[in-house]
């Protein structure tokens, strides 16, 4: 992005002692946001939130220190948006996990201060030549950002094209924590899930889920708020959600995590996934003109 651009942009979406910008290395675009509520960091490519922290609290996301910040690469950590696909492709083999939306720059729409305190961010991504290379559909995606004492982030799909299309996607939330053999998360018993490399369906029977090796849950059918109790960190961060009938728990734990370049070998004691899904039986079906929003609305008490 041209330095003019970078100025452009600053000129105009600023909000003076709220909200600045500042590029770093690879031109990658920062916002961040200082209000009465709260701090958060927020990433134009990839349209990715990489902190939050509200006033009482100290931050509730974790990004990996070793995460790539150059184009064609993940972000690792924060909440990453999985768009068109969660997951791989089901279409085509070797298109990028969890779709393009988080390998692309997204377009600032909008930044506001509301009357309450909070500051509202909408960023934009517009089919094009590029996108098509991926997905064939005419669409305009938008991601929009309320920063308070909550996060709400909303991915809000709009089908601009003259057929219908069908699409899947997530808030692919990394919440950080004080040890993963500490916390239990509540809100999922009597759920049904998914359960990736094993086949069939299970319930979880047990009121809290504890997580002593690689989890990666589906749970369908269900639209309830999550609480994943660290007491060690005495807090508990609140993952509620609304459209979306799918909620992902991820850890890669050990094994899995040395596998990963771009996160520490022991990265998997410091995080847990808690994600807003629509995939499985819960994809999005779209015809010209209808649109669908996906929200995460996350806080923390202690």
């Amino acid at each position: 992005m041209a330095v003019t651009d970078f100025l452009h942009i600053s000129e105009r979406f600023s909000i003076p002692g709220i909200l600045t910008f500042n590029k770093q290395e690879n031109d990658f675009i920062f916002i961040t946001v200082s209000n009465p509520h709260a701090n958060a960091s927020i990433c134009l490519y990839g349209a990715q939130i990489l902190s939050f922290c509200n006033k009482n609290n100290s931050e509730i996301l974790w990004m990996s220190p070793l995460s790539n910040f150059s184009r064609g690469k993940a972000i690792r950590g924060g909440i990453p948006v999985c768009f068109p696909w969660f997951g791989p492709d089901k279409t085509q083999k070797g298109m990028p996990q969890h779709g393009f939306g988080r390998l692309m720059v997204w377009e600032i729409s909008e930044t506001t201060q509301q009357t309450s305190g909070e500051t509202k961010i909408i960023l934009r991504l517009d089919s094009s030549e590029n996108t098509r290379a991926y997905w064939p559909h005419d669409f305009t995606a938008e991601i929009i950002i309320l920063v308070g004492q909550t996060l709400k982030v909303t991915l809000k799909v709009t089908n601009v094209s003259e057929r219908q299309f069908e699409y899947s996607c997530a808030l692919h939330s990394y919440f950080k924590i004080s040890g993963i053999d500490d916390i239990k998360i509540e809100g999922l018993e009597g759920a049904e899930y998914y359960e990736n490399d094993k086949p069939g369906k299970f319930i979880q029977t047990t009121s809290n889920l504890e997580i002593h090796g690689i989890v990666d849950r589906h749970y369908y059918n269900t639209q309830t708020t999550c609480i994943i109790d660290d007491p060690n960190n005495k807090r508990k961060i609140y993952a509620d959600k609304s459209g979306s009938k799918v909620t992902t728990v991820w850890n890669p734990w050990s094994d899995n995590c040395l596998k990963m370049s771009d996160m520490p070998d022991n990265a998997y004691t410091d995080f847990v996934c808690v994600e807003a899904v629509n995939s499985f039986d819960d994809t999005i079906l779209l015809n010209p003109g209808e649109c669908h929003e996906t929200t995460a609305l996350i806080r923390a008490e202690v």
